[in-house]
């Protein structure tokens, strides 16, 4: 074995401990991963439709008629071609780090259910966004097609987002850290920035970033969906506000008040974006940063979600000392 080779194998030993004989800081280490490759995806996949590369490779699963891979086209431009492709083979790497989520829950010890089917969420995940995108494809871009796209990368985010955190915490029933009314207003958030990214998709589809000439779009007037989606943007940034203001008066945990002072932070750089594009004219490098901080947000909100509560490691009952409590079930 020469000296490369075995550097080679000792760099992969790590991560290869990390699934095989895991700890819950390497499977969070791997949710976290699944994480930053979900908004990888999105983001990516954003870059395609407002590039125009939407139909780049023509059919599904093959890239071209005759081919799997990219190949010469007289009708669609190499460029189209390479980018649509590449973001297709990111649905490998998606895939990879959500088996090695699953595998790393499955084989933790002890074993907890509760992260082994979250984390069955990942490769599922992948699955059904394999198949959604053939339909993306064979529908030329549809609307309806495309905005489920990337809602359901949002739903695979927020899946390992949970299993990230729930892989730092323990498997007791939940314990507030807060106000159960401000646990409420946290709750409130989630479904508020849920709302804000489906009017999100509803202004997308009906944009002019189509991801292709030949692409269908809503028939809403863009005005109109523009002013919805900046009322709710309105509606959830009010709702952090207010819950930035309940975890400091009530002097809440620093990692509670920490994280929702960074998405408010991170609301407030989405709205100068979101205004930006507005009045330049929907430029496409901006639609992609929107599309980015769009990700964010969600990953923000489920984090100061989540700071709002905590799991204890359940308690597990000791063993009788005295003999007779051991026989006598009662009287132990």
């Amino acid at each position: 074995m020469n000296l490369s080779t075995g550097r080679a194998r000792g760099s992969a030993t790590p991560v290869i401990r990390s699934v095989w004989s895991p700890t819950p800081r390497s499977l969070r280490g791997w949710a976290l991963a699944a994480v930053a490759v979900n908004v990888l995806i999105t983001v990516t996949g954003a870059a395609v439709r407002v590039t125009g590369s939407g139909l780049g490779c023509p059919t599904w699963p093959q890239c071209t008629p005759d081919s799997f891979v990219p190949a010469v086209h007289d009708e669609i431009s190499p460029v189209n071609m390479a980018i649509e492709f590449g973001n297709r083979l990111l649905t490998f790497l998606v895939l990879v780090v959500g088996v090695a989520c699953l595998l790393a829950a499955m084989r933790l010890l002890p074993r907890r259910r509760d992260l082994v089917r979250l984390a069955w969420l990942q490769p599922i995940g992948v699955a059904v966004q394999g198949l959604w995108g053939g339909l993306v494809v064979h529908s030329a871009l549809n609307p309806v097609t495309v905005s489920m796209h990337f809602l359901f990368s949002v739903g695979m985010t927020a899946a390992a987002y949970a299993l990230y955190a729930r892989s730092g915490e323990g498997d007791a029933p939940v314990r507030l850290l807060v106000h159960r009314h401000i646990r409420a207003l946290g709750a409130a958030l989630i479904g508020a920035v849920a709302v804000l990214l489906v009017a999100g998709v509803v202004v997308t589809g009906t944009g002019p970033h189509s991801g292709d000439e030949m692409a269908s779009r809503f028939s809403f007037d863009i005005e109109t969906v523009a002013r919805i989606h900046a009322d709710v943007a309105y509606v959830v940034v009010g709702l952090t506000f207010a819950l930035v203001f309940a975890l400091y008066v009530t002097d809440a945990p620093e990692r509670a008040r920490r994280a929702a002072l960074v998405l408010l932070g991170v609301e407030l750089a989405q709205g100068v974006v979101g205004y930006v594009q507005y009045f330049l004219g929907v430029p496409a490098a901006l639609v992609n940063l929107h599309v980015l901080g769009s990700t964010l947000v969600w990953v923000c909100t489920l984090r100061a979600a989540f700071a709002l509560r905590t799991r204890d490691p359940r308690e597990i009952p000791a063993e009788p000392t005295d003999p007779a409590e051991a026989r006598d079930p009662v009287r132990a």
